[in-house]
């Protein structure tokens, strides 16, 4: 896969349409992007990723801010991203959700998310896809990388690749298992697991279900009474031969069984006995139910018969209310036509009142200051203002008085620092060559002293590898001289067998005779002669049988094999001891320890004036560049000086002029403001005068008119005056209620005459009807009939639950011996797949295949990783067991060829760490390609790191770089680090312009 192009507008720091032409670095073949931090390098990187994938790693789990913060409400946020693959070169343009302004009204509107692929064919860009699930679909098969792998192999961010070197085995299982896409084999494991949990649980439940099911029937037996011992026995529900046993304790399951279902033919018998009985009930108690219901009703006319004759007593007496609120109701209507002109005359005559206390209280006011005048007040007013108007520019100059002089004394105070800077800098100026020549004599020291920092790590490391000897030399002394101790034990304790098992071999010879003479049997041939008779058989006196020979022979061959390997170890620490005292060159521990320590604080010293140098180099070039920059400061703090006594001279002409100004406004009074608000109180004091006297006459008018229509209306109506008009009005509220009132009077007593008629003509006794001896007789039918219902349920129950139980527990019953075979098959197998039982290393199906690709990953690492550590570390795949249970199998250790030994990786430093993680990421990349498919990655990106490098190290990483680039292969790197700006020089450039946005230039 290549880049060639990429275009991003509105997105992260871009606002407006930046361009970068991949193609343009092809000939150089690696380029760098540079710039400030926060300008927005990385955003680059973002872009090609939302582009191709629609999403920001460091967006993930929160909010997805990716359209720029400097866009306009009317801007557009896009993202096209040109690049080659396999399959031909493609375009995709992508943008994200937005808010942005209606196109028709206000407000705004979401601006969904939009996406389209283009492939370039000979007759132009053609589209192939427009939807987010089709363009999806098509880049998969178009990239053959998932979003993971392709961050992990193109877009390398330092803290992704160090994040691998560093991880646990379950972090970095995480990792690998979204690459290789090995879920499938923990699908496989989880698999295993439920069959073999199911088939556990269906093989308990089975055993559970036919015990419980066994149980639970013979509860049910024993509760409903069915066994032979049973109170019913003898009754003639059953025959003899019919009736159950209760089974015994140490019963078969089988023999169970056999016993429930005698049980249960006890139990059809007592059932259809039952059903019987209900239905007799059931008769008898629905024909006093139908007596019952007639009384009944009978009663309940009776009862609505007596309230109907009482309520149109009530309402008859109601009557002469009814009549009152009707005359109410009518005088109210006929008041209501003349409330509004009342009402009217009322707030007229409210208003004038209003007017005249206001024109009173102006007049009143005006007053108080004493003017004479003949003129209208509006023109006095307009006069006075036009007077006070020169006025204003004096009062604004007197409010800042304050501030004038506040800064007449900041420039003198500018003029008094200015000049004081500009002596200061001669002063220094005048220092500075002597600090310069004592600094360059301590620099030259340091220098001296550091150059030897070499000789001295190597004097040192010498001496701790004579201490090390030394303190080898005094174990393995004391280690052989114990060794020689045992030799010489062990060999006199194998002499010591030798000679026994002689002695017993003698004893078995010597006693042979009698050994033959014990097993000699009358009358039978003896087994060397022949013979049948036995004169004179030899006794057994010092017997000694074979097993004691072959006990010797087996404790002499012990004793050999323990003096041999003790001979072996005596001569391994003797070679050891010669080896320790030709590294120790003759030192004891004491005169070695000493030595070290000498070399160590040589070397410390040395390191020391190796730091002390390049703080001294930095002194010295902050002092030349201080002696230039006093330079240069000397023209602008004259110019400094001269400017601020320019200005001091222009703000005490100003405060003169202000001055003059504002004692010509004054006049007679303290303060311009004082004459100012006196003549603003005058004027307002007439305008407020004309205004309510204007406001009297009007309201003097509208008060004649109201109360003219007021006394035309009433003369027409039949109400002597309005106090009259006010006793017969009432509220809308009064009015619905009376109108209410009257009518529901009027709808009821119909109602309650129309049903007093209909009781009337049904002949119902005048007396109380009792309906209790009915109530007691129906009562008595039903609960016989619920009693009967009870027993015949319980019995049908009985019948069917027995009945089910037998069936289920006698089917589970027959599958038990299947299902334990197949738990124990799938048992074995789970165990295994999920790294328990028997498979010791702990490992599951899914970290056994992830482990083999974490070899093959490691073995491309090494192969850059040799050279960038110039051969001191290797990669190693460990397996081994975690602590405490944890998750293993996907270790990784790194090997130091200086020491020997393996070590963690968090122990290498960070330039060390950068490298290792950097080879790691570069193989993890050549792995994961391979597995996609064998595609071809023309592009790669490498974000940061490069800053914890030093500057051999760097050089060697930069190597790593031209290398990656062969082939055609065009690799960006994003720093700070000047020393591979100097080295690289096509660079992408990411500055942020002053209003905000950040721009790419490209050189």
């Amino acid at each position: 896969m290549r880049l060639h192009r990429l275009e991003v507008e509105g997105f992260g720091p871009f606002r407006s349409r930046q361009t970068v032409d991949f193609d343009a670095f092809a000939d150089d073949g690696i380029f760098l992007i540079a710039g400030r931090t926060g300008a927005g390098k990385s955003s680059i990187l973002d872009a090609v990723c939302f582009g191709l994938y629609g999403g920001v790693p460091r967006y993930d789990g929160g909010e997805k801010r990716l359209r720029s913060d400097h866009c306009e409400p009317d801007d557009l946020s896009e993202v096209v991203v040109e690049f080659s693959a396999s399959a031909g070169r493609f375009r995709v343009t992508r943008s994200p959700e937005y808010v942005r302004p209606s196109k028709r009204g206000g407000g705004t509107t979401k601006q969904a998310a939009g996406v389209a692929l283009d492939e370039w064919t000979d007759a132009g860009w053609v589209g192939r896809a427009a939807r987010a699930v089709d363009v999806a679909n098509e880049l998969d098969e178009i990239l053959q990388l998932s979003r993971d792998q392709f961050l992990q192999v193109i877009l390398l961010a330092q803290n992704r690749f160090s994040e691998f070197l560093l991880a646990g085995s379950k972090d970095r299982q995480t990792l690998l298992r979204r690459l290789f896409g090995t879920q499938r084999f923990e699908d496989v494991q989880a698999r295993f697991d439920d069959r073999r949990r199911g088939a556990e649980q269906a093989l308990g439940a089975r055993l559970a279900t036919v015990a419980a099911r066994v149980e639970e029937a013979e509860r049910l037996v024993s509760t409903a009474e069915l066994w032979g011992d049973a109170a019913e026995a003898g009754t003639g529900e059953a025959s003899a031969a019919e009736q159950t046993a209760r089974p015994t304790v140490t019963a078969t399951t089988a023999e169970r069984l056999d016993g429930l279902r005698r049980a249960k033919a006890r139990a059809d018998y007592r059932a259809e006995r039952r059903v019987s009985e209900r239905a007799e009930a059931e008769r008898s108690s629905t024909a006093a139910d139908l007596v019952l219901s007639t009384r009944r009703e009978e009663q309940r006319a009776q009862s609505e018969r007596d309230r109907a004759r009482a309520a149109l007593d009530r309402l008859d007496a109601e009557e002469p209310s009814i009549a009152a609120a009707r005359a109410e109701l009518a005088d109210a209507r006929s008041a209501e036509a003349l409330r509004s002109t009342i009402a009217a005359a009322a707030r007229a005559r409210t208003a004038w009142e209003s007017a005249s206390a206001a024109e009173q209280t102006s007049r009143a006011s005006w007053e108080q200051f004493g003017v004479a005048t003949d003129d209208d007040l509006e023109t006095w007013a307009a006069a006075r203002l036009r007077e006070s108007g020169g006025w204003e520019r004096a009062a604004e100059l007197e409010a800042k008085e304050p501030a004038l002089t506040l800064e007449l004394q900041s420039a003198e105070v500018a003029v008094q620092s200015a000049s004081a800077r500009v002596e200061e800098g001669a002063v220094e100026r005048a220092e500075l060559p002597a600090q310069i020549v004592a600094v360059t004599a301590e620099r030259d020291d340091a220098r001296r002293i550091a150059d030897r920092a070499a000789d001295l790590a190597a004097a040192r490391d010498a001496a701790e590898s004579r201490v090390r000897a030394a303190r080898d030399v005094q174990r393995v002394r004391a280690q052989q001289e114990i060794a020689e101790q045992q030799l010489a034990a062990l060999t006199t304790q194998h002499a010591t067998a030798q000679s026994a098992l002689a002695q017993l071999r003698q004893r078995r010879f010597d006693g042979m005779a009698g050994e033959l003479a014990s097993g000699l049997v009358t009358a039978e041939p003896c087994p060397v002669c022949g013979s049948h008779e036995h004169p004179s058989p030899a006794t057994h006196a010092d017997p000694v049988s074979a097993d004691d020979i072959a006990a010797a022979e087996a404790e002499r061959d012990a004793g050999a094999e323990r003096e041999r390997e003790a001979s072996e170890m005596s001569a391994s620490l003797r070679a050891e001891l010669a080896g320790a005292e030709a590294g120790a060159d003759g030192r004891t521990v004491e005169q070695a320890e000493t030595e070290r320590t000498a070399a160590v604080e040589a070397h410390a010293e040395s390191l020391a004036a190796a730091d002390r140098l390049t703080t001294l180099d930095a002194r010295l070039q902050e002092l030349a560049e201080r002696a230039d920059r006093l330079e240069r400061e000397r023209a602008d703090r004259d110019v400094t000086l001269s400017a601020a006594r320019e200005q001091l001279a222009l703000r005490a002409q100003r405060a003169e002029e202000a001055r003059a100004l504002i004692a010509d406004a004054r006049g007679p009074f303290d303060t311009v403001a004082e004459r100012l608000a006196d003549i603003t109180a005058q004027v307002s004091a007439a305008r407020l005068l004309a205004a309510a006297v204007a406001e009297q006459q009007r309201r003097t008018q509208a008060l004649e008119e109201a109360e003219d229509e007021r006394d035309a209306a009433l003369a027409d109506s039949a109400f002597d005056d309005v106090a009259a008009v006010e006793r017969a009005l009432r509220s809308v509220a009064v009015q619905e209620a009376l109108e209410t009132r009257i009518s529901q009077h009027a709808v009821q007593r119909e109602k309650e005459r129309s049903t007093l008629f209909d009781l009337e003509l049904r002949t119902l006794p005048e007396e109380p009807i009792d309906i209790s001896p009915d109530e007691e007789a129906a009562a008595k039918a039903r609960a016989a009939w619920v009693h009967t219902v009870d027993e015949a349920s319980r019995a049908l129950g009985t019948v069917e639950r027995l009945e089910d139980l037998i069936a289920s527990a006698t089917s589970e019953h027959a599958r038990t011996a299947d299902d334990a075979a197949e738990f124990e098959v799938l048992q074995g197998l789970a165990d295994a797949i999920a790294g328990r039982g028997a498979n010791t290393r702990k490992m599951t199906l899914e970290t056994f295949v992830l482990a083999a690709e974490l070899e093959e990953i490691v073995e491309a690492a090494n192969r850059r990783l040799y050279d960038m550590s110039t051969g001191r570390y290797q990669l190693q795949h460990s397996d081994a067991l975690a602590a405490r249970g944890a998750a293993s199998g996907l270790g990784i250790v790194v090997s130091d060829a200086f020491t020997g030994q393996t070590r963690p990786p968090q122990s290498l430093s960070g330039g060390e760490t950068f490298l290792t993680s950097l080879a790691l990421a570069l193989g993890l990349a050549e792995v994961v390609t391979a597995r996609a498919g064998g595609i071809r990655l023309d592009t790669l990106f490498i974000d940061e790191g490069f800053g914890s490098l030093d500057g051999d190290t760097l050089d060697v990483a930069m190597r790593t770089l031209d290398e990656l680039r062969q082939g055609g292969r065009t690799v960006g790197v994003i720093s700070h680090v000047e020393a591979m700006q100097e080295q690289i020089p096509a660079q992408l450039t990411v500055r942020a312009t002053p209003n905000g946005p950040s721009i790419i230039e490209t050189r």
